[in-house]
């Protein structure tokens, strides 16, 4: 299993399909990322935390698996963690580390599963690209930020390698909607080989 669900994961494109491959993942999933240093849910929890002015608001988790993301936000400092996924089994793992403050299930028909204006500050930690969640995801969730809201998130080097992952992020910067204030390229997934882009935007 060393690399089946590594090369299944950027392969999968239908929804339903993405879901069932993390619903299988989930028993493993821990074990495998660290097995190969996964460093991203640090990079982008470090950073949030150096512009998010209020860290004991609520902050949503989006995409936040087995909550290894959930552990990295607590602690850079946050304290009222939210969560919502797609997979249930996901979300069983998340639950046992006893960082969040909700565990909400995803699905994947509505349109708006992000209560407008219910987070000042929301991230999608390895969670946007291929294989994974769709660049329109940035969409939603910058939609429910209230303004001056921020959102941290990565691309990975695969998700970098497909203009419609950055092109939804430059579609925010350059009309004005959004400003960067933060980007920084390092360390993903070591064991793979495998970098990753941290954003950390502001709604405008």
């Amino acid at each position: 299993m060393q690399d089946s669900f590594f090369d299944k994961a950027y392969a999968t494109a239908d929804p339903d399909e993405t879901r069932a491959l993390y619903d299988a993942w989930a028993a493993s999933y821990d074990a495998e990322i660290a097995a190969n240093g996964y460093a991203t849910p640090g990079r982008v929890a470090d950073a949030m935390f150096r512009f998010h002015k209020s860290p004991e608001a609520p902050l949503l988790d989006y995409g936040c698996g087995t909550g290894l993301s959930g552990l990295a936000l607590k602690l850079a400092g946050f304290t009222t963690i939210d969560g919502m996924d797609p997979s249930h089994e996901m979300l069983d793992g998340a639950r046992r580390k006893a960082v969040y403050r909700t565990l909400t299930t995803i699905d994947l028909s509505d349109p708006d599963p992000i209560p407008a204006g219910a987070y000042e500050a929301i991230t999608c930690i390895g969670v946007i690209g291929t294989g994974a969640a769709p660049a329109s995801t940035l969409d939603l969730v910058m939609h429910a930020l209230p303004k001056g809201g921020l959102l941290g998130f990565s691309l990975n080097d695969h998700a970098l390698a497909d203009r419609q992952y950055e092109g939804a992020l430059n579609g925010w910067l350059d009309c004005g909607a959004a400003r960067l204030l933060f980007r920084e390229h390092g360390p993903h997934l070591p064991g793979q080989n495998i970098k990753s882009t941290v954003y950390i935007i502001e709604k405008a």
